[in-house]
């Protein structure tokens, strides 16, 4: 994933994330890869979440939070990509059953 990312980057591509992002990866970084971390998600933009992202991930959360256990933190992810236009880079998507969601889907190595 760090490699497809790279090959983006090189190509010119912006690539997105939200704050939930951080605070997900930042809570299981080990002790001598924070500056790393920290530069890998500099390197990126920034999708702000306000009310507008809110309203769309509380959508989510009572469609799909009994039936299919998404939490707030993916509905939030969801909705800021939704809303800001953007596919979603995940390799967990049946935590994302929205169907307003697109996904990205990197090419595989040959």
């Amino acid at each position: 994933m760090v490699a497809a990312a790279r090959a983006l980057g090189e190509k010119g591509v912006r690539t997105f994330c939200t704050a939930i992002s951080w605070a997900e990866v930042y809570a299981g970084v080990r002790p001598g890869e924070e500056a790393a971390t920290a530069a890998y998600f500099e390197a990126r933009g920034e999708v702000p979440l306000d009310g507008r992202i809110g309203r769309h991930a509380g959508g989510y959360l009572a469609r799909y939070a009994r039936s299919h256990g998404v939490e707030i933190a993916d509905a939030l992810i969801a909705a800021a990509a939704a809303l800001s236009g953007l596919r979603l880079w995940t390799l967990n998507r049946r935590h994302y059953p929205m169907d307003d969601l697109q996904f990205y889907q990197p090419a595989r190595a040959r």
